[in-house]
């Protein structure tokens, strides 16, 4: 048995999850680089380099999961950390050269395209799901399995509600609300492993400059890495249930 923590990062070709898995590998971690395009994917992992070991990983599709899942169990016959990462914020904003702005202004609760609401739900949500149904017989087989879902102070509801949060005019269907709904799909999480050694925790990388966002952001990627990081390198003693953004600084759910 490899004494080594065995972790899979999804969406970690580039953003956040690129920056995790660096910093996983340099902790000490077999690192899987979940990734949709298997080339980007080892891209990645040459980039990081030795310890990232790419994997093709496509959240919206059951046998990429499951292909994804038999690898793991048969390398190492578990896994320590799953970070469930992947997300997309719309499907037309590079496309129609718009601003976060302006694209807001044609995603409203009126408006919004419903082909792309489902598409980002998709990813956002379902697939976070169907990742841990797929991942969670692996985490069992570990000694301190922990679980981190990124989701984001936008899907806040009682942050949102607060008419002085200075994004409230961004709450939208789609990014924003798929990912009040991760939260409430992980809040199901924590109540199925309460009485485990399965620990679960909710973090928000902060409007950290990525592609999510038009690289309109105002964090390094590395900034609004550290509280993801921090909590996945939580020990067995850690807390589980929180929901976080840097430095141990508590949501409203």
């Amino acid at each position: 048995m490899n004494n080594e923590r065995i972790a899979l990062v999804t969406g970690a070709n580039q953003g956040v999850g690129f920056q995790v898995a660096k910093e996983l590998v340099a902790n000490g971690h077999q690192v899987f680089i979940g990734s949709r395009n298997l080339q980007r994917g080892e891209a990645a992992a040459k980039e990081i380099s030795e310890g990232a070991i790419p994997l093709q990983l496509d959240v919206t599709d059951r046998a990429s999961i499951a292909a994804a899942a038999e690898r793991i169990r048969t390398e190492f016959g578990r896994l320590d950390l799953l970070v469930n990462n992947a997300a997309i914020s719309n499907t037309r904003m590079q496309q129609l050269g718009l601003s976060l702005r302006e694209y807001a202004q044609i995603t409203l609760a009126s408006n919004a395209s419903l082909d792309e609401v489902k598409e980002i739900w998709e990813t956002n949500v379902f697939g976070v799901l169907a990742v841990y149904q797929a991942m969670l017989p692996l985490l069992r087989q570990s000694e301190d399995a922990r679980i981190v879902n990124v989701s984001s102070g936008v899907g806040s509801l009682a942050t949102n509600a607060d008419p002085a949060f200075p994004y409230r005019a961004f709450y939208s269907v789609g990014y924003s609300a798929s990912k009040t709904a991760l939260n409430a799909v992980t809040l199901a999480m924590m109540v199925e492993l309460e009485s485990t050694n399965i620990k679960i925790n909710l973090v928000s990388p902060g409007f950290t400059k990525t592609n999510l966002n038009g690289f309109e952001g105002m964090e390094s990627i590395e900034e609004g890495s550290r509280e993801v990081v921090r909590v996945a390198l939580l020990g067995a003693d850690g807390p589980s249930g929180t929901y976080t953004m840097w430095e141990n600084t508590t949501i409203p759910w």
